[in-house]
């Protein structure tokens, strides 16, 4: 039950091979054994888990089946859940209980699916490790070969991507602002889609950049990660940067097949000091596209390098902003203070991480007068040039190939205490956020001490069709079939 992909156990509930209420307590108890060693989840619900179960048996029953009927998934605790609680893994919101429901989310339990609980995430999604959560670290239910330390999952979905990495989960919820689908998607050896920017609502799910954020799944498939999509997107009046456009057939478009398009290769991502491990694995995605009768097409980028410096000016800006609402007047924590400044200095003191802190610090400098001009409106026309810099490209090639993260999954505790070196995880996946376009992570590879690799695909604007056919085309060539150590069924 846990090998199967998420397709697969829906052909299989609807052949009656087993229930919803069997696969979903199976999930359970999967997660009762392996979320003390993992920390996937940060808070599970499985009274609701069974109820959705029980109501997905009776639809399968009467024949009235929908795409994600009976399937189990985790929620990324940054979006809101109604009548459970959601902390977006920070202190200062651990007793926020929501009063309603994600679009995202509502979507999904319109389609049927059964949710297990939230998943544990880097606090407000800031980080690439997944340890900075107030709840604590994830472990990576990866290892390397011959050693036994706690890898991280990557972040800041990284609870997303082990439980569905460790089948403690058959799909799962994430956002991505820098990197946050794509990057612990490779660290853990999944797939995973940050849709183009307003392809899905995001109406209910807590803030961290506004012009950035973009909520997409975790699966174990390419196809799997299509047909969450295809559930997840849609348009929301309820979010002003929703797009109005139709959701295609996300799960036929894969099997599409690449013969005839053009595949760029952006000069600019060979930069100095990548692992050759991961060059040659590009390269050998490269072979499989040019094999399944795709045409190589070498492109330039040439505002990419900067991208991560444009990032880390808009992103913590946007941050300092979204997170100003939290001072313990309205709802979440509250740190009394003799008046109304303290308890507003005591509350945010107390509540916020180190990695927020910073994050605020930083963006609340470039907004500041003096300073607005020389930062925040410099980088908003950087951004701009990293923009026309993919339209061009995609002028002349249909999709593009490129590594997903510099390196494979990292030790906990390595690499932690430079936030700089921390921010460098994010560099072949930060400017596809920047310019809003989609891109794939899927596995293809392992490195020199067995942990996964990832390649990433970049597609048009709302052209993820093409993203999954390239996807698709890319995983029946690389044929991964390695597991992580820690998993539900062994």
């Amino acid at each position: 039950m846990f090998d199967l992909s998420l397709k697969d156990a829906r052909d299989a509930l609807r052949a009656k091979k087993f229930s919803s209420r069997e696969l979903t307590s199976a999930y359970l108890g999967a997660v009762e054994q392996l979320n003390p060693t993992l920390n996937a989840y940060i808070t599970t619900t499985p009274d609701l888990a069974l109820q959705h179960a029980d109501a997905a048996d009776k639809a399968l029953a009467s024949g009235d089946a929908r795409a994600l009927t009976g399937i189990p998934l985790a929620i990324k605790d940054l979006f809101c859940t109604k009548g459970v609680r959601t902390t977006a893994a920070s202190k200062i919101l651990s007793p926020f209980v929501p009063p309603y429901e994600s679009t995202v989310t509502a979507n999904l339990l319109a389609d049927g699916a059964v949710f297990l609980g939230k998943a544990n995430l880097d606090e407000f999604a800031m980080g690439s490790s997944n340890m900075t959560s107030a709840f604590g670290g994830v472990t990576n239910p990866w290892q390397r070969q011959g050693s036994d330390a706690k890898l991280v999952p990557g972040g800041s979905s990284g609870g997303s991507a082990a439980a569905v990495a460790a089948r403690i989960a058959l799909g799962a919820t994430a956002t991505d602002t820098g990197g946050s689908i794509r990057q612990p998607a490779s660290f853990c050896g999944i797939a995973g889609i940050k849709p183009t920017y307003g392809r899905c609502s995001r109406w209910g799910v807590v803030a961290f950049a506004s012009s950035l954020d973009q909520a997409g799944p975790v699966a174990r498939t390419v196809e799997d990660c299509a047909i969450l999509l295809g559930s997840m997107a849609g348009f929301d009046d309820k979010d002003s940067t929703s797009a109005n456009m139709p959701v295609p057939d996300f799960a036929a478009a894969c099997a599409r097949g690449v013969k005839g398009l053009r595949i760029g290769v952006p000069k600019e991502y060979r930069m100095e000091g990548l692992d050759p491990v991961i060059d040659k694995l590009w390269q050998q995605g490269l072979d499989w596209l040019r094999d399944a009768g795709a045409e190589i097409v070498d492109i330039s980028l040439p505002h990419t390098k900067y991208g991560l410096a444009t990032y880390y000016i808009v992103a913590p800006a946007e941050a300092s902003s979204n997170l100003a609402r939290y001072d313990g007047v309205r709802y979440g924590a509250r740190s009394p203070g003799r008046d109304l400044i303290e308890m507003y200095e005591n509350t945010r003191a107390d509540g916020f991480g180190a990695e927020v802190k910073r994050r605020i610090m930083i963006g609340t400098y470039v907004l500041s007068a003096g300073y607005y001009d020389a930062y925040y409106l410099k980088a908003q026309k950087v951004r701009a040039l990293i923009l026309k810099d993919f339209t061009d490209a995609f002028g002349r090639v249909d999709a593009i190939l490129t590594p997903t993260a510099p390196s494979a999954a990292f030790g906990q505790g390595e690499k932690m205490d430079d936030p700089v070196t921390m921010y460098l995880n994010d560099v072949f996946t930060v400017p596809v956020n920047m310019a809003g376009l989609p891109g794939l992570s899927l596995p293809a590879g392992l490195d020199h001490q067995g942990l996964p690799l990832g390649l990433q695909v970049i597609g048009r604007p709302f052209d993820e069709e093409t993203v999954f056919a390239v996807g698709q085309a890319l995983e029946k060539a690389a044929g991964f079939t390695a597991l992580p150590t820690l998993r539900a069924g062994v």
